[in-house]
């Protein structure tokens, strides 16, 4: 008698798990101009069509993306924090150097998580994400400034963000102009302007 041949199907341990890295490998090597969602279920080993049944859309893809990269941010800001002792200034000049050292080591994901135009990423885990990233850097500058105005310790937060993130962006680009006196450590450098930043 004759066996009967099964046909050959596919089956995922993590689906959802194996587009998320598929789609991290496909941004660092390609950016986000070729991302596709029907090349990251090529990668993932899956029918174009698989997808669907946890990303609605390569954006809803791109947001899991870029939350996940927010969790681990604050995750590694509050290590270096953490690993630091001494003062509240302290801490937040250490997460200063683990903010610029994450963007650095990796750049496909911070450029996602920071990513503008016309139709930014949405997710409620995105927007939970990265409203604790706010909320850690906030609490951070409010530690170094003692008691102090809400719109104050905003005001000052968003200064020190502009100063960390313009020093990860322009250092990804290449483009960090350092003078005749050029630093070891350019990071440590930068940061060591923001007690000047904070005083009132």
């Amino acid at each position: 008698m004759a066996v009967r041949k099964q046909s050959k199907t596919y089956h995922h341990g993590d689906l959802r798990e194996a587009l998320v890295l598929a789609a991290i490998e496909l941004l660092k090597e390609k950016g986000l101009s070729s991302f596709t969602l029907r090349e990251c279920a090529r990668r993932a080993g899956v029918s174009h069509a698989a997808p669907a049944h946890h990303f609605a859309s390569a954006a809803d893809l791109l947001a899991e993306i870029a939350a996940r990269g927010f969790e681990r941010f604050v995750a590694a800001l509050g290590e270096a924090a953490d690993e630091t002792e001494g003062t509240a200034m302290a801490r937040l000049a250490a997460m200063g150097r683990a903010y610029v050292a994450f963007a650095l080591a990796n750049p496909a994901v911070y450029g996602l998580m920071f990513r503008g135009g016309a139709n930014p990423l949405q997710s409620p885990r995105l927007k939970t994400a990265a409203t604790a990233a706010w909320q850690q850097l906030s609490d951070a500058v409010a530690a170094v400034l003692g008691p102090k105005r809400k719109d104050e310790v905003n005001a000052k937060a968003a200064a020190v963000w502009a100063l960390v993130h313009g020093t990860a962006t322009l250092m990804l680009d290449c483009k960090l102009p350092l003078g005749p006196a050029r630093s070891s450590d350019p990071v440590a450098q930068i940061l060591s302007s923001l007690p000047g930043l904070l005083r009132p």
